[in-house]
């Protein structure tokens, strides 16, 4: 299979208003299983939610383990041909709470190993700069015509940029 050429028909400083173009030309009857949305100059940013202590560490472990204890054990549970809901009810039970003790032993762990080098919290994610709209070479001047009149609703109110 072969990679169709493709091409840039419209520039966006927000996904919802590339995935408001992208609605537009469905609703036009353009092929949209021939166009894609890009993320272009992806950064990732990662913000710092709170500090990170033992206190922490051992409730996001006890947290990470407690969901996975409950899922194995209901598992082992659903074994037992007498009474299956009851037993993989107790048993799911039993896996979260030693699931929960077993995590929060490993966050304790992992935190005390890390020796106060990243006491916060954080979370990640990619960024990008701008959405390109882009559509198969064969299709594009088709969706530049319909995109056209297409009013963006962006905080600069510039309407997509032609490439």
């Amino acid at each position: 299979m072969t990679e169709q050429a493709r091409r840039t028909v419209a520039t966006y400083e927000t996904y919802q208003e590339a995935e408001r173009a992208v609605d537009h030309l469905s609703d036009q009857g353009f092929p949209v299983e021939r166009v894609a949305i890009i993320g272009q100059d992806v950064r990732l940013v990662e913000q710092v939610i709170g500090r990170m202590d033992y206190g922490r560490a051992a409730l996001h472990g006890a947290a990470s383990g407690a969901l996975p204890g409950a899922l194995i054990g209901w598992l082992f549970g659903l074994v037992d041909w007498v009474d299956p809901l009851v037993s993989a009810l107790l048993v799911a039970l039993y896996g979260l709470i030693f699931g929960a003790i077993v995590g929060a032993l490993f966050g304790l762990l992992l935190y005390a190993l890390q020796g106060g080098r990243r006491d916060f919290a954080s979370v990640r994610s990619m960024q990008p700069s701008r959405y390109d709209v882009v559509v198969d070479e064969t299709v594009a001047n088709e969706a530049v015509r319909l995109l056209g009149g297409l009013q963006t609703t962006g905080a600069d109110g510039h309407r997509p940029a032609p490439t």
